[in-house]
């Protein structure tokens, strides 16, 4: 078998080293495509950041609120009033005679009845001068005994002619004059008879004693005299109360006769008493313009006291629909009042009138439609036009 032909050892270095030039550019060319694939990724990475990075910040750019509805107030409104409790009849007990008072017979908050002896006063002059006028009348009657006696003698006889006419007319002047000073003495002895029965006081009508201003030995002066006086008792009828309230003058209108009140008291946490308007001064008053009202209360147990302060709720009807917001969506501009509310993604600032206060709410009488979404505890540097975002649509806050 005839053997391969080899070539020679210098011949074959020629064409490796040949080889070598021809085939190596490639690896070259790989390394420099790695590197710029690389270089383009790097790039293109970056720009894509960039790009993420101002789309965020522009995003974060526009301030994120929260937004609430405003809610349409009810058809009646409450206003509450401060108002004071009085008896329904209260009456101080003067004495209408002079004297020393001799005893009393009940004390501050007594449940007296109409006719009650309350005191008696003791009236020494008054008694002598009872006793005095007494005597004079039975000594005027004793003289127009005999004044009739002898003037019916006397027209007897003048029948016959026996006397003249003028002693018969003498014997009738002196009985009419003597009838007279009889009606004299009896009027007299009738007043001093009165003076002595206001000895006695009672009680001119069904009540308790609140005051009791007197004690035993006490020199009681009359109370129709011009002397300095004071009233020995006080009573008050508290089966029902009259509570007076001063209504601004802005609902006078709506302060009608039988409109329902509630009262509420300190001393009666959680408790409320039912009332009723029955009448008003139909006058404002120049001081405090206000319309004096009376609340009448039954308090058949008298648990509720005179004097006291009560808080009256009215419910009144409104004539015009308005809106309650929550006063953190309030701007108060240079302008006038305003609220930020979102449209198509923008803030506009819409003016508003404010109505009642409630504290933590506000009545808005004009400038709003029920359907916006104000923005709740806008910053001050909020202006028209400016870009929001919604961060969640928060709950109707409560009413007042």
């Amino acid at each position: 078998m005839k053997s391969q032909t080899q070539l020679p050892l210098p011949q074959l270095a020629v064409d490796t080293k040949k080889s070598l030039h021809r085939n190596g550019w490639i690896p070259g060319v790989a390394v420099l495509l790695i590197f710029g694939g690389v270089l383009a990724y790097g790039i293109f990475s970056r720009m894509r950041a960039g790009t993420t990075l101002r789309t965020e910040t522009n995003t974060l750019a526009i301030p994120t609120v929260s937004v609430v509805t405003p809610q349409r107030s009810a058809p009646t409104q409450e206003i509450t009033l401060p108002g004071n409790v009085q008896p329904f009849i209260t009456s101080p007990i003067f004495s209408r005679t002079n004297g020393y008072l001799k005893a009393w017979h009940f004390d501050i908050g007594a449940r007296v009845k109409k006719g009650d002896l309350l005191a008696e006063i003791e009236t020494p002059e008054v008694d002598q001068q009872l006793r005095q006028s007494r005597s004079n009348l039975a000594t005027a009657e004793a003289n127009l005994r005999l004044a009739e006696i002898t003037k019916n003698r006397y027209l007897d006889l003048l029948k016959t002619n026996a006397v003249s006419q003028q002693d018969a007319d003498n014997a009738v002047g002196t009985f009419n004059a003597n009838n007279a000073i009889v009606e004299a003495n009896q009027a007299n002895v009738k007043q001093l008879e009165t003076l002595q029965s206001f000895e006695k006081i009672y009680a001119p009508f069904d009540g308790i004693i609140t005051a009791r201003n007197t004690d035993i030995g006490d020199l009681i002066n009359s109370g129709s005299n011009g002397n300095a006086k004071t009233d020995l008792f006080h009573i008050s009828q508290p089966g029902v109360l009259r509570v007076y309230v001063n209504v601004p003058e802005e609902y006078s209108q709506l302060a009608k006769p039988g409109l329902t009140a509630t009262l509420t008291l300190a001393e009666f946490p959680g408790r409320t008493f039912m009332g009723k308007l029955v009448r008003t001064a139909d006058s404002i008053s120049n001081a405090t313009r206000t319309l004096l009202s009376e609340v009448d209360v039954n308090n058949p147990t008298g648990q509720l006291l005179s004097g006291s302060f009560a808080e009256v709720h009215f419910k009144v009807p409104t004539e015009i629909s308005t809106f309650i917001i929550p006063v953190d969506t309030l701007l108060f501009r240079a302008e006038g009042l305003r609220v930020a509310v979102v449209k198509d993604g923008k803030a506009e600032l819409v003016p508003v009138m404010p109505g009642h206060d409630f504290g933590e709410t506000m009545e808005i009488v004009s400038g709003l439609k029920g359907n916006e979404a104000i923005i709740e505890n806008p910053p001050d540097s909020i202006v028209a036009g400016e870009q929001v975002q919604i961060a969640q649509q928060t709950a109707e806050r409560g009413k007042p």
